[in-house]
């Protein structure tokens, strides 16, 4: 019997605990075993080595007894290092919270899972205060991308951790934030499945903040089967109800706008070949522009970003204080340049995104939009650290297809659909107006094998 839990999707894992082929306390300490085990030590911030333990005794304990919880009960979970667990203090990421009071109580996302019987296995890594696409942390370390097989590269962010966690076989799901692609930049980077569900549809409390006009919640995980059962979870559903739908008539709009520009070639290629599969297997491909695109890049240039707005009001009196200087100094330019944005350009900034949402929903109505989820593969670590300036226009670039999704309150998931330079991993994004998450889900469970094609 392989001890490679962390390696296994959800689904496999369940299915070995729930006929009792293995003991979740056995699948506990391999685990723990194979995360202290593992070269890269900027992967985690924490191992919650005595809770896990604890947690899958319970679960072996109610398995025996033939009280299991459903389907998630036993699986080991990575938590991205914003989410309160109780007696731990949340560092986001940050040296400056690391002295903090420990929380007084889990997040409720974390409690509706411990409640499905998931076992809390560690906090993972993350970009400070979530502010970044690409995964660099002095602080703690930025871990590296497993895919990797030439030279050190950016894992994603800010959910870097997370996603090294689960591509790297340490886990079978880590639990992410997204922002601005936050979940699914890190996906498509290692090679896995990210989903960013609508904002709103799970609670927000005990987690920390970076924008909250912009912040939602997703699994970074093996396979779509796997996302839809900790969705059901996290929504506090016995089972779910999702299944897939036939891909034969499926509507997919890709944009001929935005998403296209400066992409690499490699990137392109692996994205066409899975819509020809798709359009293969009877999908239904149009290509349209949607202007919306534009004007959200043109409203930026001209009012500022939403997400520095909401952070400079969050970070204000932290970057008028010492603690400044405890910043990374890359976060911290970014943060201050939400100052720049005036209360009224703030409010005309939301007042064009309704108009906007409503303008989109018109134009896809129930139609998904496709498009790659980063426009290149991941990027080497050394020379974005030596250079602020390729920091942050690498940083904008890796950002722009996914925040589009943010900005319009979209559902999204990232599934890997081949490899680009460097045979590196590229994703593809599938997304759908705000609250069709289970739509979405539903096409994307039919539409994965294809997407994937031989990519494991």
């Amino acid at each position: 019997m392989t001890k490679s839990f962390g390696a296994m999707s959800v689904a496999q894992l369940s299915g070995l605990i729930q006929t009792a082929a293995v003991d979740p306390i056995e699948v506990t300490e391999a685990v723990i075993d194979g995360i202290d085990a593992y070269p890269d030590r900027a992967v985690f911030t924490a191992i919650l080595k005595d809770r896990a333990l604890e947690e899958a005794r319970a679960s072996s304990i109610r398995l025996k007894e033939g009280r299991s919880r459903g389907m998630l009960d036993g699986i080991p979970i990575a938590w991205k290092d914003l989410f309160d667990l109780k007696g731990r203090t949340t560092t986001a990421g940050s040296t400056v919270l690391a002295t903090g009071p420990a929380a007084q109580a889990d997040a409720p996302i974390v409690a509706s899972l411990q409640q499905s019987g998931m076992v809390s296995i560690g906090c993972t890594n993350m970009s400070e205060f979530a502010f970044s696409g690409l995964g660099i942390n002095p602080h703690y370390g930025t871990p590296q991308n497993p895919r990797s097989g030439d030279l050190a590269r950016v894992p994603g962010g800010s959910s870097s951790g997370a996603g090294v966690a689960v591509a790297a076989g340490l886990v079978p799901v880590a639990m992410g934030t997204d922002t601005g692609g936050s979940v699914r930049i890190p996906a498509a980077f290692n090679g896995i499945v990210g989903y960013k569900a609508t904002r709103g549809r799970y609670p927000m409390a005990g987690v920390f903040p970076l924008a909250k006009s912009l912040d939602s919640l997703g699994p970074l995980c093996r396979t779509l089967q796997d996302a839809v059962w900790i969705d059901a979870g996290m929504r506090g559903a016995a089972s779910p109800s999702i299944v897939s739908r036939p891909v034969k008539g499926l509507d997919i709009v890709i944009p001929d706008n935005v998403v296209f520009d400066g992409a690499e070639a490699g990137v392109v290629a692996a994205f066409e070949t899975a819509i020809d599969w798709l359009a293969a297997e009877g999908a239904s491909i149009s290509r349209v522009e949607i202007p919306a695109f534009d004007e959200i890049l043109g409203l930026m240039a001209k009012y500022g970003a939403l997400v520095t707005a909401e952070a400079f009001a969050l970070h204000r009196e932290r970057l008028a204080g010492p603690q400044a200087a405890e910043m990374d100094h890359r976060v911290a330019m970014r943060v201050r340049l939400g100052e720049k944005t005036t209360l009224a350009n703030y409010l005309a900034l939301l007042d064009a995104r309704e108009g906007l949402i409503a303008d989109v929903e018109r134009l896809v109505g129930a139609s998904f939009v496709a498009f790659p989820t980063v426009a290149h593969v991941a990027p080497a670590i050394a020379p974005l650290e030596a250079d602020d300036d390729l920091f942050f226009s690498t940083n904008s670039m890796t950002l722009r297809n996914t925040m589009l999704g943010n900005f319009l309150d979209w559902c999204g998931v990232s599934i890997p659909c081949g490899t680009g330079d460097a045979d590196m991993p590229v994703g593809f994004l599938l997304s759908a107006v705000g609250k069709r998450d289970e739509a979405l889900l539903s096409a994307a469970l039919s539409a994965e094998e294809i997407i994937r094609g031989e990519f494991i």
